[in-house]
């Protein structure tokens, strides 16, 4: 199927979508014109919410960009969340307990980051692999185990000092921020993690012999295998790159956005993120525009709170809407290409 009607199907479900939530805020009442008009304001009406927009982006791009490694290898990463917790945790550590300038301090939590987030996503790698524990259960498993390290460090060894709360922890020294623009507070350096990553992602898989055989490990293993590929090898290093660029979100929040480390640190960001990539069908640059929709939803849903009354989960549910819009009909073209082949096949021999 050419490209332009792949745009048409795309463009259907697009329609399929915003009927379907504009039929929600019917039923839910909601002025359309100031539930449209808050869409823009409530993400872009002030230099605040550009740059908390702008931050939403980030992590949502990291998580997206993780996503793309690990489905490009067939696998279900469902333990993203667990692996930003741990880039967040290890980035922690550093801003925590290592001396020295800004810049130091910061390289060090990058990488612990990257780190932390490759190790977490090499156990879910060694449970599939080495102990057949599909990658479904063994990520959600160690998603519990990452929230409870968390939790654990804030109201146990991390600690503010007489205080036994979950709210997070001390806030950190002023070299392990990261630096933010004036009036925007949106961090350059969590934007250039964030492209930085995502391009890189995208020249692995479609410029290297590296990505061409994880590819055809995600795309038939048995075949692959057969031609001489290391199958098992290439998923482990599927689960450890998805798992450091996952890392880097929990470094930016932690960083950037938070300064210190909360049992929310994750955001929920990998698992929206899974629908970011599902809409872009798994191809890098479309995330870029759809995680930035998506960061848009998420800022005008507390608008549409504060504004209109709305519940806040709105935003989620016009998300979920849009995503499987597409999926439907995607789907649907799916289905009748199969068919027209086989048809084409059954003329053929006849």
């Amino acid at each position: 199927m050419n490209s332009l009607q792949q745009t048409k199907y795309f463009a259907g479900a697009i329609t399929i979508s915003l009927v379907v939530s504009i039929f929600f805020l019917w039923l839910l009442e909601a002025p359309l014109v100031d539930t449209a008009k808050l869409l823009v304001e409530g993400a872009f009406g002030t230099n605040q919410r550009i740059g908390d927009t702008f931050m939403i982006w980030v992590p949502l791009l990291l998580a997206s960009a993780s996503l793309v490694v690990t489905f490009s290898a067939g696998l279900w990463n469902i333990g993203v969340e667990g692996q930003i917790v741990a880039g967040a945790v290890a980035a922690s550590f550093v801003a925590r307990e290592v001396q020295g300038s800004t810049t130091v301090i910061l390289t060090l939590m990058v990488i612990g980051g990257f780190v932390g987030g490759a190790l977490w996503g090499l156990l879910v790698g060694v449970l599939r692999v080495r102990g057949g524990v599909n990658e479904i259960f063994g990520g959600i498993g160690l998603n519990f185990v990452a929230t409870g390290l968390i939790v654990y460090l804030v109201i146990g060894p991390w600690s503010r000092d007489g205080v036994a709360s979950t709210g997070g922890t001390e806030p950190f020294g002023p070299q392990a921020w990261f630096p933010t623009i004036d009036g925007l507070r949106v961090s350059p350096l969590a934007l250039i993690i964030a492209f930085v990553s995502l391009a890189s992602v995208m020249f692995l898989l479609s410029k290297t012999h590296f990505g061409l055989r994880l590819r055809a490990t995600g795309k038939n293993p048995l075949a692959a295998n057969r031609f001489g590929i290391a199958t098992s090898r290439y998923l482990l290093m599927a689960f450890i790159i998805g798992g450091g660029v996952a890392g880097l979100a929990g470094v930016t929040q932690a960083g950037a956005v938070y300064h210190r480390l909360v049992p929310s640190i994750s955001g929920g960001y990998g698992f929206l993120a899974i629908l970011i990539v599902l809409l872009a069908r798994f191809r890098g640059l479309w995330v870029i525009p759809i995680a930035l929709f998506f960061a848009t939803i998420a800022m005008a849903s507390f608008q549409w709170q504060l504004r209109l009354g709305l519940h806040s989960a709105l935003g989620g549910v016009i998300q979920g809407v849009l995503v499987l819009s597409v999926v439907l009909v995607m789907g649907y073209q799916e289905v009748r290409q199969q068919r027209e082949q086989s048809n084409s096949r059954d003329d053929a021999a006849l």
